[in-house]
């Protein structure tokens, strides 16, 4: 039987004492364990004391996709195996995806805030051309939920490999060559050394007036001056954030005053709807480490995640 850690202590670690238990496994001490779950993702610092008082452990499995904070441990543990949340959340990240797309096009950044009876704006998402920068679990999640709308899809990634729902899937180095057609551009890619700061000054002055942006991804792919600039010059139609840069946005940050811009507060998956998800993974993957097989999300550590 696999011997797992679920470890720190906090409101996660019994929902994920079960998934380990229903996975097959038994939930022992760090020091006899050949597996840990890490149960808070707000406590990176915490795991590497761990890890080193426990050279026992083999596998890690993290809880969230975003792994920014675990980066450096990974360089410096190359030995484990290290397994994340990545795919875990993809489908309630791209429902709220589509949900801050309809938002923005029917102008509910503008009427919520209205006070009075207002001209008409807006626009139709069906028959859009859509661009979705990443290729990973939200993304193939959101292409079905465009299906409907008969958008055009292109999506812009590292490997150009066929997605089922995209027209179109072009490598990251012709981001600028689609920019222009693009009426709906949607953020869906890991945040890495190469996509940090990927929309700028120069691809927001490339994106159609009318367009608008959907960020589910992390703050860092925008720089949020040149953001808000194009928001303030009406150079693009708008952005819809789930995430920012900082984060959290501070109260007075100009993003909360414009009324091109739609704001929720990094919620695309709250811990109620992410932690049945986060189990179902840890049950899986602990079948699948007792049976030999290849774990699901599996960190590249040279790629960053």
């Amino acid at each position: 039987m696999l011997k797992v850690a679920v470890e720190p202590e906090c409101w996660r670690r019994q929902s994920l004492v079960q998934a380990v238990e229903v996975g097959g496994g038994e939930v022992v001490r760090p020091d006899v364990a050949e597996g840990l779950v890490w149960a808070e993702p707000a406590r990176a610092d915490l795991l590497p004391p761990m890890l080193d008082t426990n050279p026992n452990i083999e596998w890690v499995q993290l809880p969230y996709a975003g792994i920014e904070a675990f980066l450096e441990m990974f360089r410096s543990r190359p030995h484990l195996t290290w397994t994340c949340g990545k795919g875990v959340y993809a489908a309630p990240v791209a429902e709220h995806a589509l949900m801050l797309a309809l938002a923005g096009f029917r102008g509910l950044a503008t009427y919520g805030r209205a006070e009075s009876w207002s001209e008409p704006e807006g626009r139709n998402l069906i028959g859009a051309n859509v661009t979705i920068l990443g290729g990973g679990g939200i993304t193939e999640e959101l292409l079905p939920l465009l299906s409907p709308f008969r958008c055009e899809v292109t999506v812009v990634r590292n490997q150009e490999l066929p997605m089922a729902g995209a027209k179109e899937v072009v490598g990251s180095e012709h981001l600028h060559d689609v920019l222009p057609n693009t009426d709906l551009l949607v953020l869906a890619l890991a945040l890495t050394p190469e996509t940090s700061g990927i929309i700028a000054e120069k691809e927001l002055a490339l994106l159609p007036r009318h367009a608008w942006i959907i960020n589910v991804a992390r703050g860092g792919h925008i720089i949020t001056s040149d953001l808000v600039k194009a928001l303030q010059t009406d150079a693009i139609g708008g952005a819809a954030l789930d995430v920012t840069d900082p984060e959290p946005l501070p109260d007075e940050h100009p993003l909360w005053s414009l009324q091109n811009c739609i704001i929720t507060p990094h919620i695309g998956n709250t811990p109620e709807m992410g932690l049945p998800l986060l189990a179902e993974r840890v049950s899986a993957n602990v079948r699948r480490y007792i049976d030999g097989l290849p774990l699901l999300g599996p960190v590249d550590i040279t790629l960053g995640y």
